[in-house]
């Protein structure tokens, strides 16, 4: 019995870690390293959002609860319905 069982657990153990040596190996691809580049600029541009979105939102807040004049309204920016024209096509 506890033959069979060191047996599946170094079997299980050594399926592990060929599996993450492969995610790993993959990962330090040139794709890999570009789809991890630009995974934390995205985040990274998530967040500079979530927290100007913040900031507006409390300075509101404090505006409100001072009694000072709202925030102007900024006008918001909206997607085009007329599809732009490819560079390079003629």
């Amino acid at each position: 019995m506890s033959r069979t069982l060191w047996f599946a657990a170094g079997a299980g153990a050594s399926m592990y870690a060929m599996r993450k040596a492969r995610r790993v190996k993959e990962a330090l691809t040139a794709d890999g390293l570009r789809d991890r580049a630009g995974a934390l600029a995205l985040g990274a541009r998530l967040a500079r959002e979530e927290i100007a979105q913040g900031k507006v939102e409390k300075e509101s807040e404090l505006r409100e609860r001072l009694g000072l004049a709202p925030l102007p309204a900024t006008p918001q920016l909206t997607a085009s319905t007329t599809p732009r024209p490819q560079e390079g096509s003629n």
